[in-house]
């Protein structure tokens, strides 16, 4: 086992255990008010002994981590500190938290946090027992409001787009809000299972079956094993692998023989050459603008910013005008520019090749236009990204 540290809020240094290999899936173990990492010794472990890295945390005035002088223990200081220990991590973690760790955890991920975890395991566990010896800072008590944080924790519960796995423990404090149906009810796709007694994480006879059904989730939902595709088998793990591959967006555009504008979403565009200015991007053979496309003189390739997911949406659907909810103009040389993009190029065709279920449009640049002070959307394993800068 290993210290390390991690630079919370403000600055405010959070210590930590590590223990198991550092290129195996990581998991992120987050105590609740009055505990310390510690308590998770046993389920760390049992982690680790089922080929996880564990990294357990104490948060801010609890343990070793740093008391704040300042007494800064409102819940936006706590959740800031868990956004940027999971930037400081290499690997997405799936976290595994107790009581207000998972009332952190969910407003972190849940509150356009989502990209920074592979999973969250919430566990429902009482906030300190008897035979463990406290040490965190009485104040941290005071300044938590559980009742005036309630209504955020419903909003980001819904919003919580990774594996979720809900535990609780028969004998747990009642009253907590990630305890109430409704907050649970709330996350898309939830799993529930039902801990030993109250889930007592420092007690080994009750941290079993917590653990089986630990591991459990993990394996179904994060597995060890790195899927594999090979020709001939299941094109969606083909299409997976391929997803690992972050893109911008793009909606390339043109027009019709009568001046009817059309365009789709692509995210498969890159350049091909600077001299001469080329670029490629593939089209659907089956898309609907795809006979447009294939033949235009013209087209342009809109490269999208993050105001404009709905515009993307908009243009991979089917069945809508379109143009007619988006702002675009006529560009310079003739064909259809979505204003406000990060950027657009405007192109006459170069040429086009077949390329199995789709076709490679080549076009040569003849103006390109951007906007510096924009960030791109991006899309990453099936879902709509942002820079994060950490």
């Amino acid at each position: 086992m290993n210290d390390m540290q991690f630079k919370g809020f403000g600055g405010i240094r959070i210590e930590a255990d590590a223990r198991g290999d550092d290129d195996a899936p990581p998991v992120l173990l987050i105590h609740g008010a009055g505990q310390r990492r510690q308590d998770w010794a046993v389920i760390a472990v049992a982690l680790e002994q089922a080929g996880r890295r564990v990294i357990s945390i104490d948060l801010r005035g609890h343990g070793s981590s740093e008391w704040p002088s300042d007494g800064r223990y409102d819940f936006d200081a706590f959740a800031d500190d868990i956004k940027a220990v999971l930037a400081q991590m290499r690997v997405r973690p799936v976290i595994v938290a107790a009581m207000l760790g998972g009332w952190l955890a969910t407003v972190a991920l849940g509150e356009e946090g989502a990209h920074l975890a592979a999973g969250l395991v919430l566990v429902d566990t009482p906030e300190h027992s008897s035979d463990t010896p406290r040490d965190h800072d009485p104040r941290v008590h005071d300044a938590i409001d559980g009742a005036a944080v309630a209504d955020r924790l419903l909003a980001a519960a819904a919003n919580l787009a990774l594996p979720v796995l809900v535990v609780q423990g028969a004998a747990a404090a009642t009253g907590s809000i990630p305890d109430s149906p409704n907050f649970t009810a709330a996350i898309p796709g939830v799993e529930f299972a039902a801990g030993d007694g109250a889930v007592a994480l420092h007690a080994a006879d009750r941290a079993d079956s917590f653990n089986a059904v630990l591991l459990d989730f993990l394996e179904r939902r994060v597995p060890l094993a790195a899927p594999e595709f090979r020709e001939g088998s299941d094109a969606r793990t083909f299409r997976d692998a391929l997803g690992c591959f972050a893109t911008g967006v793009t909606i390339v555009t043109a027009m019709t023989a009568d001046g009817t504008p059309i365009g789709l979403t692509a995210n498969s565009f890159t350049s091909v050459s600077l001299d001469p200015p080329l670029l490629l991007v593939c089209v659907a053979n089956n898309a609907g603008s795809a006979a447009v496309l294939e033949t235009a003189d013209r087209f342009a390739v809109n490269v999208l910013q993050i105001g404009q997911q709905p515009t993307s949406n908009r243009f991979a659907g089917k069945g809508e005008d379109r143009f007619a909810a988006t702002p675009w103009e006529v560009g310079e040389f003739g064909t259809p520019v979505l204003t406000g993009s990060l950027a657009s190029f405007e192109c006459v065709r170069h040429a086009v090749h077949e390329g199995g279920d789709h076709f490679v449009l080549i076009g040569r640049v003849l103006k390109a236009r951007f906007e510096p002070r924009r960030d791109p959307l991006l899309y990453f394993r099936g879902k709509y990204r942002r820079l994060h800068f950490a």
